[in-house]
């Protein structure tokens, strides 16, 4: 599953307000200035600061 092209590129991050990078592997949108990762869940970005996971963590499983 995929991000629509044009909605990744108005989506931020809720935290920092910087562009996210969408992480197909990992289904998820990384935010690199505020160093988290939100996911996606069946194509829904899940924008929650408090759903983030940060990038020097391992994913939870």
């Amino acid at each position: 599953m995929t991000i629509d092209p044009w909605l990744l590129e108005r989506l931020v991050c809720p935290a920092t307000r910087t562009p996210l990078r969408y992480d197909a592997g990992r289904q998820e949108l990384v935010s690199e200035a505020g160093g988290v990762a939100y996911p996606v869940r069946d194509g829904v970005p899940v924008l929650l600061v408090e759903e983030a996971r940060r990038l020097d963590a391992p994913k939870p499983l």
